[in-house]
């Protein structure tokens, strides 16, 4: 599947996600919900990946896996990438993503109420 397909694919999860938007970060297409990124589609190292957060506590079981590996520059916050170069079952990822967003967007809440 080329990048455009994926991306295409990953912009209708994204976005279907309540309050989200996407905008560019360093070059790559990115899905935030408010100003939190909780998804990311990059090139690094000439590798396609799909990018989420899983939580420290759980990245070092996705990490198990060889399709992941710990994305650079965010990876000690709890983050994996998802080569894209592999067979891509949308279910996982539309998983992966909504996993990302609930634990992006419940930080914010919780930042939201320590405000008030």
């Amino acid at each position: 599947m080329d990048e455009k397909k994926i991306l295409t694919k990953l912009r209708e999860i994204c976005l279907a996600l309540p309050k989200t938007s996407e905008t560019v970060t360093f070059g790559h297409p990115t899905f935030q919900v408010g100003t939190k990124t909780f998804t990311v589609l990059e090139t690094y190292k000439g590798e396609l990946s799909i990018c989420v957060k899983v939580g420290k506590k759980m990245q070092p079981v996705f990490l198990e896996d060889s399709r992941f590996y710990r994305t650079p520059y965010v990876g000690q916050h709890g983050w994996v990438s998802l080569r894209a170069h592999t067979r891509l079952n949308w279910e996982e990822i539309h998983e992966l993503v909504r996993g990302s967003y609930d634990l992006v967007a419940v930080k914010k809440k919780r930042a939201a109420v320590r405000q008030r």
